[in-house]
């Protein structure tokens, strides 16, 4: 974002033909594409820091505009060459490339070796914790019979807290119960006082029946409520406990909660959970070698199950490598490498069982008659390679329906034929998706549907970036440039006239 300024906003316009990969993505998100609209990708980043992504209006994350972004645009830069020198790449583009027969196959052998994988690592964690489970053997079965020998009961410890606490406060319960009810039951006291009331009301009720009736009923039922109250205390009263040595019997239950709270948990709940989790360690290492017998047969059915798999994933991967190899030839020869033996060799190891599989894939090539075939990284040139980047790029692009390949210089290292051979295949591949390209070659260059010319201006004390359409002069204006450099003859506008009226005629015929 240029020095200054609050916000930059960069929107994306898609037409997106129907039944895209990115159709799927789109209605994982709660859209509903349609073939008849474009699809609108715009994201605002403020000088703050923060952004906001938007497709067609809906808010997205970056993760999921990551996703789609990956269905949309390729970008193919210089330094995705070296992608080519790493062996460990070679089985990922191999896999791509067969997808479509590779792909089910290789979904059951994972799907076997991820159960596989799971099996070795519980039989692993058995085999190194053996020595330590047997140490802890007698521990855990000592917890075990301490915790079973205390008939722990769920709740136990509260109904023990509030009988104790009745038991040691017996007296002082009784004494305020019993006076408490002489209050109210005994003589000249509460109920005889309410009883008064309530004769003395009654016998004045017929002189002012419409005032005194509900006086009456009120009085009358606290009366009533009085007496059941004091019925109840009584009640209390006779029903308390005198018992020392129940107390006793509390007090020492108690030390013994205390005692296995201390070792295995908070409250009774706590501890009795802790008792059922070391039962479970107690069965499996009593139990061990059986386990660990049982593991290893299927470890071994497994394994058997898994190589059926992997012989078939390298049957299909052998066939796609064979087919790949031909379809890169083809390629290289319409880049000027006529004379060039690709191959995708495949050497299976079996000790070295993984994920994909126990195929070791590398690309090999020979760039000239009576040479052998090489590694990549010993034999390819820049300009080599980079043709060879194309061409998988050529094939893949039939393959994943990605609608925008952007190649920054990917004609690095080369020049004449080879760079019109390079111009020619960009061509072709923009009649099937759209193609950006970033070059410094003219045979490149001409070869474009349209031209921008990306240049630096300064104004002041600022530096801008600008992308300039290009009129048909302004082309023949560029390519003369990149033709005689900073020097523009009639001899270079010529020569960059012809250029674009060949491509022209080159384009057609493609």
């Amino acid at each position: 974002m240029p020095e200054g300024c609050d916000r930059a906003e960069i929107e994306a316009l898609f037409q997106i033909e129907h039944g895209h990969p990115v159709w799927e993505v789109l209605k994982g998100q709660g859209m509903d594409p349609d073939a008849e609209e474009h699809l609108i990708i715009r994201r605002e980043i403020t000088a703050q820091g923060k952004s906001t992504s938007r497709i067609n209006g809906h808010l997205v994350n970056l993760s999921v505009l990551r996703e789609i972004g990956e269905c949309l645009v390729n970008i193919h830069g210089q330094h995705e060459h070296q992608s080519l020198f790493k062996v460990e790449q070679h089985l990922k583009w191999l896999d791509l490339y067969g997808e479509k027969e590779i792909g089910p196959i290789k979904s059951k052998y994972q799907a076997a070796y991820d159960e596989y994988a799971k099996t070795r690592k519980t039989l692993n964690e058995l085999l190194e914790t053996s020595k330590q489970s047997l140490q802890m053997l007698d521990l855990y079965r000592f917890q075990c019979e301490e915790i079973a020998s205390a008939q722990l009961k769920p709740g136990e410890d509260e109904s023990l807290s509030e009988e104790r606490r009745k038991l040691a406060n017996a007296e002082k319960l009784y004494q305020s119960a019993a006076e408490s009810y002489d209050l109210l039951y005994g003589g000249n006291t509460g109920l005889d006082a309410v009883g008064k009331a309530l004769h003395l009301l009654q016998d004045i009720a017929a002189l002012d029946p419409v005032n005194l009736n509900p006086i009456i009923e009120q009085v009358q039922s606290a009366y009533y409520q009085l007496e059941d109250a004091a019925f109840q205390i009584r009640s209390y009263r006779d029903n308390i406990e005198f018992n020392p040595g129940r107390l006793d019997e509390i007090e020492e239950r108690m030390d013994v909660i205390s005692g296995l709270r201390r070792k295995y948990g908070s409250s009774i709940q706590e501890i009795l959970e802790y008792r059922d989790k070391i039962q479970k360690e107690l069965n499996l290492i009593e139990h061990k070698d059986e386990l660990i017998h049982e593991l290893q047969e299927r470890e071994l059915r497994q394994r058997e199950q898994l190589h059926q798999w992997a012989d078939q994933l390298s049957a299909v991967r052998i066939r796609a490598a064979r087919q790949l190899s031909l379809d890169i030839v083809a390629e290289l020869r319409d880049l000027q490498m006529e004379k060039t033996q690709f191959h995708t060799q495949i050497e299976p190891d079996r000790q070295k069982l993984s994920r994909d599989g126990w195929d070791q894939v590398e690309f090999l090539i020979s760039a000239n008659p009576g040479e052998p075939l090489k590694s990549l990284n010993k034999i390819a040139s820049g300009g080599e390679i980079s043709r060879v980047m194309l061409a998988l790029k050529a094939i893949f692009s039939r393959m994943d329906r990605i609608p925008v390949l952007v190649f920054d210089e990917v004609d690095t290292g080369v020049s004449g034929r080879a760079a019109q051979a390079i111009a020619e295949k960009l061509s072709a591949l923009s009649r099937s998706c759209q193609v950006f390209s970033i070059t410094h070659l003219p045979q490149v260059a001409c070869m474009a549907d349209a031209h921008y010319y990306i240049n630096k201006r300064t104004d002041g004390d600022r530096t801008y970036t600008i992308v300039e359409d290009l009129s048909d002069q302004g082309r023949i204006q560029e390519l003369a440039r990149m033709l005689g450099g900073v020097e523009v003859t009639d001899k270079t506008l010529q020569h960059a006239q012809e250029m674009l009226a060949l491509a022209n005629v080159k384009k057609r015929a493609l």
